[in-house]
């Protein structure tokens, strides 16, 4: 019978959707929730997960599906669920909590307990388990001690409370821009401590569970190419990167079948992943393999670009033109269940010449590798293969492209993955960013036709009134957005600039880095507020400069703010961009690895972004644009504007010269527009020639 006390079923986050159903008295976090805390004197237990969380399904099978226990939880507590993707304010918030209380990092599912007067934790933990277990108490011990606590040490908990609230604020202070200058000296430092956690046999940055850390191979690619265009050789940084994307690669947390990368793997040799698949690594993987193979020219990236990005536009972008979040690691109670195989099935699938160089590719010739059964994992490259059955590379290519293709179709046949639907801004911005960059790197127009797709879908549906909603389902947009929204997604409209000029993207791009100023911006101190002036009151108004599993919304505001300051020549934009960078000095030297993206930022102002604007016709244009495509180590943007588009007035003068000019500035230096191809050529040489 459904439970009438459990709030969630009008809820348009699947997360929530999959609570609606429990004995739990469950309710969404509203004003409504807190005030009957406040009214009930009962302490809030916050649960907070998402919808592709293993973890999270655990817990709530055992605990939240549990009659006793949710008894206990209803008598005891006002429990309210938090989908952590779209209020990142309230799981930031607590996450720091938890670290506070406990001296542990977080992670989801995250509890956490709260007086119910002022929303302060004072008692925190991530899973629990239904009886006790793992070293871990059971979860209805839990609930009765906590209830116990605040009933007969409110006085403790007050002055506990006092304690986290300064915690919270010196962990959040950032330093005072006009106290700083920007200097290279993070760069190097960077450079030295990636070096000193990067794995020199399996590649990657951290020992198992090996994340992909996709903002440090950027770093490590942008250093190489920095100090190639300085004149200087880091060949180990280079190394770094391509030895992590090749691992990544060729292991089991690519998905060798259907295209894009898992969440993480849970051993050194990235062979077996938590099968989960969120939109947004595969977003900032695309980047990362996108500029390696800008650089090394190399084929396997080719084949990964193309293979991820097929995945994203067909199973994950919706009619509307939107991108979906996350694609469960679980079906049918089972993580991994849809992705691995039996030999013998395969086997049946494939002629037997082919079976066995699928085989020895994939190693189904060895002993399973999980849980009894087999999940692809590369052991070899296709000029071992070649050598070993007597043929070409191009012949085992072919075949282990057709063996895909048989595999994909039969694999389809199973039950699917849940798929979460929700439409998030800031994740959308991250995957338009990296289908935008790849397509202009590999000229697939269709790729970039699907990122500008999603960008006009933001535009429709999440844009009112000059402000952005962080999320939409079910026809619905709602919830303040928050900096990361609007960051990512000025940075990737300049991308989609770069393939594509187009007025009118031009100008929302000017509308969304006028409403980052006017509600994000700490004019005091510098840096933005990941949370608007405007927004919610909560225990604490964070300021963030670290990446986590996205990149550092300060960072891509910093450098979004920089390169479309230049492009128009808007000091305000410029000055905010420094002033963040500034804001932020203190805490990158704390931890310079965390800050990779402040990092890329100061990068850019200290070594000035060089914007070239072609004029032209369409054949000028597309001739221009190939002589600049080898220039692997670039370190400038380049818009191409046909000769009749009539361009804003911001850059009216930049006129067209004939058929064709380049205007060429670095920084706010320009100089003298070259007027023929053959001067492009020539600058092109003279460039290659210094780098």
């Amino acid at each position: 019978m459904k439970n009438p006390e459990n709030k969630l079923a009008d809820e348009t986050s699947p997360y929530l959707l999959q609570h609606a159903d429990n004995p739990v008295n469950w309710q969404s976090w509203n004003k409504q929730a807190l005030a009957l805390a406040k009214e009930q004197n009962k302490p809030i237990l916050l649960s907070i997960g998402y919808s592709a969380c293993h973890w999270c399904h655990v817990m709530a099978h055992e605990s939240f599906e549990n009659n006793d226990i949710a008894e206990l939880m209803n008598k005891y507590f006002i429990n309210i669920k938090v989908d952590r993707e779209e209020r990142p304010d309230l799981d930031k918030i607590y996450q720091t909590s938890h670290s506070l209380l406990t001296g542990r990092p977080g992670g989801w599912p995250l509890t956490v307990f709260l007086t119910p007067a002022d929303q302060m934790p004072f008692y925190a933990g991530t899973y629990f388990p239904n009886e006790a277990k793992y070293g871990m108490p059971a979860f209805s011990e839990i609930l009765t001690t906590v209830d116990n606590l605040y009933k007969t040490r409110l006085e403790d908990i007050r002055e506990q409370n006092d304690s986290l609230q300064k915690m919270l604020s010196e962990a959040n202070e950032s330093t005072d821009s006009s106290e700083k200058t920007i200097n290279t000296l993070p760069l190097d430092l960077a450079r030295k401590q990636i070096e000193t956690v990067f794995d020199s046999v399996n590649g990657g940055f951290s020992s198992a569970p090996k994340f992909p850390h996709p903002n440090i191979i950027e770093r490590t690619l942008r250093h190489w190419s920095l100090l190639k265009n300085q004149g200087h050789d880091d060949p180990q940084s280079l190394h770094m990167a391509n030895h992590t994307l090749n691992q990544m690669a060729l292991g089991g947390i690519f998905d060798h079948i259907g295209g894009g990368f898992y969440r993480y793997s849970t051993d050194d040799k990235w062979m077996i992943p938590h099968f989960e698949k969120m939109l947004y690594d595969n977003a900032q993987l695309l980047i990362n393999y996108a500029h390696a193979y800008q650089i090394t020219q190399q084929p396997l990236y080719k084949s990964i670009i193309e293979k991820t990005a097929q995945w994203v536009i067909n199973e994950m972008q919706s009619p509307e033109g939107g991108f979906y979040s996350a694609m469960d690691a679980d079906t049918e109670g089972e993580e991994g269940k849809f992705y691995v195989w039996e030999p013998d099935e395969i086997k049946n699938l494939l002629s037997s010449h082919a079976f066995e160089i699928f085989s020895t590719c994939y190693g189904l010739n060895r002993e399973a590798n999980f849980e009894g059964k087999w999940h692809l994992h590369t052991y070899t490259n296709n000029k071992t293969l070649a050598d070993n059955f007597n043929t070409t590379e191009t012949d085992i290519e072919n075949i282990l492209n057709q063996c895909t293709a048989i595999l994909f179709k039969e694999r389809q046949k199973r039950t699917q993955p849940g798929i979460d639907d929700k439409i998030l801004t800031s994740w959308n911005a991250l995957m338009i960013k990296g289908l935008a960059s790849a397509g202009r790197i590999l000229n697939r127009p269709d790729f970039i036709i699907s990122a500008r797709s999603a960008a006009l879908f933001i535009k429709k549906r999440l844009w009112h009134n000059n402000r952005l909603m962080a999320t939409y389902k079910d026809n619905k947009s709602h919830l303040n957005a928050y900096l990361d929204d609007y960051a990512y997604l000025l940075n990737a409209l300049i991308e989609l600039l770069q393939c594509q000029w187009d007025n009118e993207i031009l100008n929302w791009a000017e509308l969304i880095a006028n409403s980052i100023l006017e509600n994000f911006e700490d004019t005091d101190k510098g840096g933005f507020f990941f949370t608007s002036h405007d927004h919610e009151h909560l225990i604490q108004r964070i300021k963030t400069y670290t990446d986590e599993s996205t990149p550092s919304g300060n960072g891509i505001c910093s450098q979004a703010l920089y390169k479309l300051g230049l492009l128009i020549g808007e000091s305000r934009y410029l000055s905010a961009a420094e002033n963040c960078i500034k804001s932020s000095i203190n805490t990158i030297n704390q931890n310079t690895l965390m800050h990779s993206s402040m990092i890329n930022a100061i990068e850019e102002q200290t070594s000035q972004i060089t914007i070239i604007i072609l004029r032209g016709t369409n054949e000028t244009l597309n001739q221009a644009n190939h002589f600049l495509s080898e220039i692997h180590t670039k370190n400038f943007l380049t818009f191409s504007i046909n000769n009749d588009i009539d361009i804003a007035d911001k850059l009216s003068e930049k006129k067209p010269i004939n058929d064709f000019c380049a205007y060429i500035c670095k920084g706010m230096t320009c100089n003298a527009p070259l007027t023929s191809i053959k001067q492009l050529k020539t600058f092109i040489q003279k460039y290659n020639e210094t780098h």
